[in-house]
């Protein structure tokens, strides 16, 4: 049996249990209701006025659910589409053709230069990191000009490339991976080595299954903004403009559209969301059953 001291070493050692009172988990649950809503009510408004008749739009204050839910804004909204000269389908196709191949050659060009930067030692690393960071401080709107100069001597304006290359070039990516990359350790890595693995080899057998979580964190992020560009600055071709575009046009046709201009909303933020619930799922699981240490 086990002695008194020995009984008290336990229960020292022993976890304590976090105590909190009735009183306190109702404000902490309280205060997570009212940040929730406050995050979720500019979705839930949009959704509504998708529903809103037109003489709602006029009401002051605005309501926030539709008096009198009507699914007319989609009736007309499919009517507009309909009477474009291009085709839905054109322009969801060309959104897709052009989120994807972003998304999947960003991922594909971030980790592979994220990888040296992170685990190699070569002349100029400390120059191209502290570039890449620097890099971050710069927005669009500054490289707009530039941009559009560059793309028009590669002779890229009215070019699907011409709004493809550029999402391709954020530094935003690669600095994400280098700061997860420089966590795994170097033991890992030269026992692929050891055992006869290139550095090819270790890139996608090793690194890359224990990034899972800044990949997928940048998959949300570079789908999310490659899908919201119009590209108008870029494609004057109706045949190559993306969704966006299209819809933008649908939206601005002034107030008498405003419903039909909000069942539009709807449809462009069904893909990002996909993308965010099937992605966020993924990088909850994998930091929860991931984790290499020395």
């Amino acid at each position: 049996m086990a002695t008194r001291r020995q009984k008290k070493q336990m229960e020292f050692a022993a976890p304590k249990k976090q105590q909190r009172s009735i009183g306190g988990t109702i404000m902490l649950a309280l205060l997570l209701f009212l940040m929730g809503s406050f995050m979720a009510f500019p979705l839930i408004y949009a959704i509504s006025s998708a529903f809103k008749p037109p003489e709602e739009f006029f009401l002051f204050p605005p309501p926030i659910f539709p008096n009198n839910p009507t699914g007319e804004n989609f009736r007309q909204l499919g009517l507009v589409i309909s009477n474009m000269w291009i085709s839905f389908e054109r322009y969801l196709f060309n959104s897709l053709f052009i989120s994807l191949t972003s998304t999947l050659a960003y991922l594909l060009i971030a980790t592979l230069a994220a990888y040296p930067l992170a685990k190699h030692e070569f002349p100029g690393k400390k120059t191209m990191n502290e570039t890449i960071t620097l890099a971050l401080m710069f927005t669009p709107a500054i490289t707009a000009i530039p941009q559009y100069i560059i793309l028009a001597n590669l002779h890229l304006v009215d070019n699907p490339l011409g709004v493809l290359l550029p999402t391709l070039a954020s530094t935003t990516g690669v600095f994400l991976c280098v700061q997860y990359m420089e966590i795994l350790p170097n033991a890992v890595l030269e026992s692929g080595r050891i055992d006869g693995a290139g550095e090819g080899r270790i890139w996608w057998s090793i690194v890359m299954p224990n990034i899972k979580p800044v990949i997928f964190t940048m998959m949300i992020f570079q789908f999310q903004a490659v899908w919201n560009t119009t590209g108008a600055n870029i494609i004057y071709n109706e045949a190559w403009k993306t969704l966006p575009a299209a819809m933008g046009q649908v939206a601005t046709a002034g107030i008498a559209r405003a419903g039909v201009g909000s069942a539009a909303a709807i449809i462009l933020m069904i893909p990002p969301i996909l993308v965010f619930v099937i992605s966020q799922s993924n990088v909850m699981e994998t930091m929860a059953h991931s984790g290499i240490k020395d």
